[in-house]
C-alpha cells in the first residue's frame, strides 16, 4: 500500500462530469429540486484516485467537501506513531473532509479531523469547501442556525464548564495545600513558645546552682555531663510504646526516691531523651551535694527538652519546605512549557498536593521503575491527567482501599499506570469514560470532563494514548507516553 510520504498526487477535475439525474442518485442529493442539482453538478467535480492514493491528511486545511461515487475508502486516526482505522467503507454516498465549512468564519482553523485513503480504485464527486459552505447557508439558513448553535454552544459550554472546574480544581487543591500548610506551621508555633519558657527556665536554674556556691570543678563537670547527655539523646534508639512506659517509671521512681520536685513530668523528657538510670546516677555522682541534685535535674531536663523542641522545629519547618517544594513542582513555576521529564516526579508532587483527600483509609502503592528514561512533555498538562485520574480512584474507593502508582517500560513508550480498588466501571460504560460531559458520578458531583481533558493532553497533546481496563477491585487507567519526540511530519 502506498504511505502518506508516496500519496499519489491529486489532479483537478473538470466540472460538469457528473449530471444532475446522477447526482439525485445519492442519498446525500436525493430531495433537492432540478435547479440545486444543476447549480451543484456546475460547482462541482468528479476525482479518480487509484489504489492506495492517499485522498485527505489529518490536520490538512480542510479545503474540500467528498462524495465516494465508486470504490472502497479507509478513515484512519494518527495516536501516536500509528495509524488506527476508525472506518472503512464502500457504501456509494458517503461523505468525508469539509464537513463543517458551513459554520460562519470565527477565527478557528478547520483542518480534516481524519486521513482517508483509497483501498482500491475509488472515484469522488467534489465541492469545494467554500461552494459546499455557500449552498448550506443560503439554502438551509434554519438548519445552519440550529447547526451553529449546536456547535458553537457546546464549544462555549465545554470551555466554561472547563474553567470552572479548574478553578474548582485549583480551590480545592489550595485549600488542601493550606491545610497541609497550617500542620507543621502551628506545630513549629506551639514548639517555639515551649522553646522560649525552657531556655528561660534553664537560665533560671543555672543561675539558682551558681548562686548555691557549686564549685567550679564540678560545675564544669556539670556542663560538660549536659553535653554528653544531648549528644546521647540524639543517638537515642526509638523506644516502643511498652519500652518508653517502662524507662519512665524506673526513671520516676529513682527521682520519687531523690525528693526531685515533679519527677513523674521529667521522666518521659528523660526516657524520650535516651536517658536510664545509670546515666542518673553518673549525673548524682558528679553533683555531689545532694541539695543541688534537684536544680541539677531540672537543668538538664530543660537542655533535653531544648533539643527536643528544636528536633520539632526543624522537623515542622522542613515539612513547610518540602510542600512549598512539592506545590512549585506541581505547578511548575519558572520551568519551561516543554521539556524533557522524569514521571516520577510529577506523580509523587501530584500524591503530595492531594494527599488531604487520599487520606488515611487508602494505602498508596508507588511501585515504580526508576531506570525508565526521561520523556519529552509538557509536565504542568501531565500533572493535571495525574490529579484527574488519581482523584478519580480516590472517589471510586470511597474512602477505603488500594491506591497503586506503577511506571514501567513497554517497548518505545513510558507507561503510567494509575490502579484503585474500587466497584470498577460497568462494561457498557467503559466505551464512554473519554467522552466530553459523561460522568459516572452523581448529578453536581461532576462534570464529566476530567478524563475527556486528559485524554486530549496524552493523545492530542503527546503523541500518546490513554486506555482502562475494569472489573470490580482492579480499575486501572494505563497512560501511554512516547519515549522520543513526536514525528512532525
Amino acid at each position: 500500500m502506498t504511505t502518506e510520504t508516496e500519496a499519489v498526487r491529486l489532479e483537478p477535475c473538470e466540472p460538469g462530469r457528473l449530471s444532475p439525474a446522477e447526482l439525485r442518485t445519492l442519498f446525500l442529493f436525493e430531495k433537492l429540486t432540478d435547479d440545486q442539482l444543476g447549480w451543484i453538478a456546475g460547482h462541482g467535480c468528479t476525482m479518480h484516485v487509484p489504489a492506495g492514493g492517499l485522498v485527505l491528511r489529518e490536520g490538512d486545511p480542510a479545503e474540500l467537501f467528498f462524495v465516494l461515487l465508486s470504490g472502497t475508502i479507509s478513515l484512519t486516526r494518527k495516536v501516536g506513531q500509528d495509524e488506527v482505522q476508525t472506518t472503512r467503507t464502500e457504501q456509494r454516498g458517503v461523505y468525508m473532509g469539509s464537513t463543517q465549512s458551513y459554520l460562519r468564519d470565527d477565527g478557528v482553523p478547520r483542518n480534516y479531523l481524519a486521513s482517508m485513503r483509497a483501498l482500491d480504485d475509488s472515484d469522488f464527486f467534489v465541492l469545494s469547501a467554500s461552494d459546499f459552505g455557500w449552498m448550506m447557508r443560503e439554502w438551509f439558513p434554519m438548519a445552519i442556525h440550529l447547526l451553529e448553535g449546536l456547535t458553537l454552544g457546546m464549544r462555549s459550554s465545554q470551555a466554561a464548564i472547563s474553567e470552572r472546574q479548574r478553578l474548582a480544581a485549583l480551590g480545592a487543591l489550595s485549600a488542601g495545600l493550606m491545610h497541609e500548610l497550617n500542620n507543621p506551621a502551628a506545630a513549629a508555633s506551639r514548639a517555639t513558645g515551649a522553646l522560649r519558657q525552657r531556655v528561660a527556665g534553664m537560665r533560671h536554674k543555672l543561675g539558682m546552682m551558681a548562686a548555691g556556691k557549686v564549685p567550679t570543678d564540678r560545675l564544669t563537670a556539670l556542663v560538660e555531663l549536659q553535653e554528653d547527655v544531648i549528644e546521647r539523646a540524639a543517638k537515642a534508639p526509638v523506644l516502643t510504646a511498652m519500652q518508653a512506659a517502662d524507662r519512665e517509671d524506673e526513671l520516676g521512681d529513682w527521682m520519687d526516691k531523690r525528693k526531685v520536685t515533679g519527677g513523674w513530668d521529667l521522666a518521659p523528657v528523660f526516657a524520650q531523651g535516651g536517658i536510664d538510670v545509670n546515666c542518673l546516677d553518673n549525673i548524682e555522682a558528679k553533683v555531689g551535694a545532694p541539695e543541688l541534685l534537684d536544680q541539677a535535674i531540672h537543668w538538664i531536663g530543660y537542655a533535653l527538652e531544648t533539643e527536643q523542641l528544636m528536633s520539632d522545629i526543624e522537623d515542622a519547618t522542613s515539612r513547610v519546605s518540602s510542600l512549598v517544594s512539592a506545590a512549585k513542582q506541581y505547578s511548575q513555576m519558572d520551568r519551561a512549557a516543554h521539556q524533557w521529564i522524569d514521571v516520577h516526579g510529577g506523580l509523587d508532587s501530584t500524591l503530595v498536593m492531594l494527599n488531604h483527600k487520599i487520606g488515611n483509609g487508602i494505602k498508596v502503592v508507588k511501585d515504580y521503575d526508576r531506570t525508565l528514561p526521561q520523556i519529552p512533555a509538557h509536565p504542568a498538562e501531565l500533572n493535571q491527567v495525574w490529579t484527574n485520574l488519581i482523584d478519580n480512584a480516590v472517589q471510586a474507593m470511597n474512602g477505603v482501599g488500594t491506591l497503586t502508582i506503577k511506571t514501567y517500560r513497554e517497548d518505545d513508550h513510558v507507561i503510567v499506570s494509575v490502579g484503585d480498588t474500587g466497584p470498577g466501571v460497568p462494561d457498557d460504560l467503559k466505551k464512554r469514560v473519554f467522552e466530553p460531559f459523561f460522568t459516572t458520578k452523581p448529578v453536581g458531583e461532576g462534570t464529566g470532563l476530567g478524563l475527556d481533558i486528559s485524554y486530549r493532553i496524552v493523545v492530542n497533546g503527546h503523541g500518546g494514548d490513554i486506555v482502562l481496563s475494569s472489573k470490580p477491585g482492579d480499575t486501572q487507567f494505563k497512560v501511554c507516553l512516547p519515549i522520543s519526540e513526536p514525528s512532525s511530519t
